[in-house]
């Protein structure tokens, strides 16, 4: 199992290879989910690349942020960049920009970032028909459930462990962009879960979680056949990578951690400790935490000069087999070859008469095999030696120094990943019409029979088979939504898709890639959702080769984004309810004393955002419904609406859906969410 490092600049990049990081991950100066982060100019990546790749090091390259068609092209040239270097694998979220480095470039590596929110087996496997090599796990998953996908699908398999967590699932978080315009899934997260938001008789930072760490299951992770152990932390400074690499190292290797290494580490960095609650199902209050005063000025100087001896000198850790001929009257000639095909050979001194001592293959191995202050290790060593000969100790250390420095030099360059001309998606702006056809999603099966109207109705696929008869048969077109958060469910969610398909249903709503690829097993007609990220035409012509019917593209693209969309797959806009801002496996509520029946988050203005169940999960809603009943002539090129339903009654409903057939916006506070004012 490789150790997996996190580097947001240059600078952190010996530290994490030295410390003992088998492949490091790092973003450019564009589609980096990590925009804060220092990230890599185009030169500076490939001193990494050349750096690492002399080291036996991977390089993997986060392009992992959602792009808009206007962005495709300065997209494609970043990564065609990256083929030539080449980097040993790209990290990917967005499912048209893959699609189109599939067909561009198919010969290199795309891991699935953990932002495609990939959590259950049949979504890992989906990933791998796509021709995805890895996928990166959502962070929230048991070892349980690691371990069905494990055993489910040959897809590599990439686990956070050690770092910061995201109180929502990494992909389905818009609590950034609708409170600041800052998207999370564009790499601009401003963090604002860290802020205080309270669930009565909470800590008041009910959505800030301590950070993850694993260093006690590595060995663990390993025997179940995990491929990467990755570490969180491209904005930390180089001193925590290190300590956090070292740390794995230890782990891997040994078992067990230096409980000094572990002070340091926690030291460094920490929000109140750390945690291991995702991993061993033991989630709750003992999971939340936040950076206090004394967290932060636990990091001293003192602890920062200790964890610089960590990476002060070369790791060798490439190993080298050594050939060194010395003959009467010849130039000695010392050979170096790794395993990876490369071999030089260095001239040096003609040997002497001994006067004395003759050279031996012995003597002249203690010298070879001197390589400390390199990458190599001499794991090999041969001599051919002529008879009473003397070469000084100054020249078979100068003939070692030259062969290595040539080795490592012949290690850096490698073949460039072929690459050919993107063919990117013709935009044609859609047809300017408003969506004649509206959709109704609910949380139970209360549905008013005002809403017949409706083109189609969205009910969880959990009411029971009564209530879903007694709905079709007053004359609704029913879909079944499955959960975005799918977290040991799937087997359980089959049977009970099985069961709603004998019931005459067949027709699903699906948010998450999980949700799709086990909707279309069983061959039913999916109807894509908000939380699939849409926000190109690429991604909706990738939808559109699955079987999708339809999808609803991504609430942070602009109206007139969505209006210059293209291909041909119709396309929904949510336009009205409350928008879900956040998907959480830990409930918010679970840092409450007493009662658990919270149904909302407070934050400083007093505003609720109110808690509702989504499968194994947890939705936060936006504290204001969106509106757009008064907007609906500026929602060109869309072919549906669709209205959420959530807290609301059936009589606000019958209101919200009177008010939207005639155009008038509610008379409270609304909002018109993302639709005007766009996210960084």
């Amino acid at each position: 199992m490789e150790i997996l490092a996190p580097a947001g600049g240059l600078d952190t990049i010996q530290p994490a290879v030295r410390a003992g990081a088998d492949a490091v991950y790092l973003g450019a100066s564009y589609l980096s989910a990590r925009a804060s982060a220092k990230n890599f100019t185009r030169e500076e990546l490939k001193q990494a690349v050349d750096y690492c790749h002399a080291r036996g090091v991977k390089v993997y390259l986060a392009c992992n942020t959602l792009v808009r068609d206007e962005e495709l092209p300065q997209a494609m040239a970043l990564i065609e960049y990256a083929c030539e270097l080449p980097v040993d694998a790209l990290i990917m979220q967005d499912i048209g920009l893959i699609s189109l480095v599939r067909q561009a470039a198919p010969a290199m590596r795309i891991h699935g970032s953990t932002q495609m929110s990939i959590h259950t087996p049949k979504g890992a496997e989906w990933l791998w028909k796509m021709g995805l090599k890895r996928v990166v796990l959502s962070r929230e998953m048991s070892r349980e459930e690691i371990q069905a996908v494990r055993e489910a699908c040959p897809i590599e398999l990439e686990v956070f462990v050690h770092g910061a967590l995201c109180m929502s699932v990494s992909g389905q978080c818009y609590f950034s962009a609708m409170l600041g315009g800052r998207s999370g899934n564009r790499g601009a997260c401003a963090q604002p879960c860290r802020l205080p938001f309270s669930v009565p008789n909470g800590t008041g930072y009910d959505l800030s979680l301590k950070d993850c760490s694993l260093l006690s299951y590595l060995r663990e992770l390993e025997e179940m056949g995990v491929a990467s152990a990755k570490i969180e932390g491209r904005m930390k400074r180089p001193e925590y990578t290190a300590a956090a690499v070292a740390a794995c190292r230890q782990s891997l290797d040994s078992g067990e951690v230096d409980p000094m290494l572990l002070q340091q580490l926690e030291a460094v960095f920490s929000r109140s400790g750390f945690t291991d609650g995702y991993y061993t199902g033991r989630r709750g209050v003992s999971m939340f935490g936040v950076r206090s005063r004394e967290d932060v000025l636990s990091a001293t100087q003192k602890i920062y000069q200790g964890i610089h001896a960590l990476y002060k000198d070369e790791r060798a850790a490439v190993p080298v087999t050594a050939r060194l001929s010395v003959q009467d009257g010849q130039a000695s000639v010392l050979t170096v070859s790794d395993a990876d095909g490369h071999s030089v050979s260095v001239s040096g001194d003609t040997p002497e008469s001994a006067l004395k001592v003759p050279l031996t293959a012995d003597k002249c191995g203690s010298f070879i095999r001197k390589t400390g202050g390199t990458p190599f290790y001499l794991s090999d060593f041969s001599a051919d030696i002529g008879e009473n000969l003397s070469l000084s100790a100054g020249s078979l250390n100068a003939l070692r120094r030259a062969a290595l420095e040539r080795l490592l030099q012949e290690r850096t360059p490698r073949k460039p990943v072929a690459v050919a001309p993107a063919a990117l998606p013709t935009v044609k702006t859609r047809l300017a019409r408003r969506p004649k056809n509206v959709r109704a999603r609910f949380t139970n099966g209360q549905v008013s029979d005002v809403f017949l109207d409706c083109e189609l109705i969205y009910v969880p696929m959990t009411l029971d088979d009564a209530t879903l008869v007694s709905l079709m048969d007053r004359g609704f077109a029913v879909a079944v939504e499955i959960p975005r958060g799918m977290f040991g469910l799937e087997e359980r969610l089959c049977r009970r898709l099985q069961t709603i398909q004998q019931l005459g249903i067949n027709e699903v709503l699906a948010s998450n890639l999980g949700a799709v690829a086990l909707a279309k097993t069983l061959d039913m007609d999916v109807h894509g959702g908000f939380g699939l990220n849409i926000t190109n035409t690429a991604a909706l012509e990738q939808a559109e080769q699955w079987g999708l019917l339809d999808a609803e593209v991504s609430f942070e693209l602009t109206l007139s984004q969505i209006a210059a969309l293209g291909g041909h797959l119709p396309i929904g806009v949510v336009a009205g309810g409350r928008l879900p801002l956040m998907l959480t496996r830990n409930d918010p509520a679970d840092n409450a004393k007493g009662s658990r029946r919270t149904v909302f988050l407070q934050d400083r203005k007093g505003m609720h955002f109110p808690l509702q169940s989504c499968g194994s999960c947890t939705e936060v809603l936006n504290s204001v419904p969106l509106d757009m009943a008064d907007r609906q002539k500026e929602m060109t090129g869309a072919d549906f609406t669709v209205l959420r339903f959530s807290v609301e009654n059936s009589v606000e409903t019958e209101e919200i859906w009177r008010l939207f057939n005639s155009g008038i916006a509610s008379k409270g506070s609304i909002t018109r969410g993302l639709y005007y004012r766009g996210v960084e």
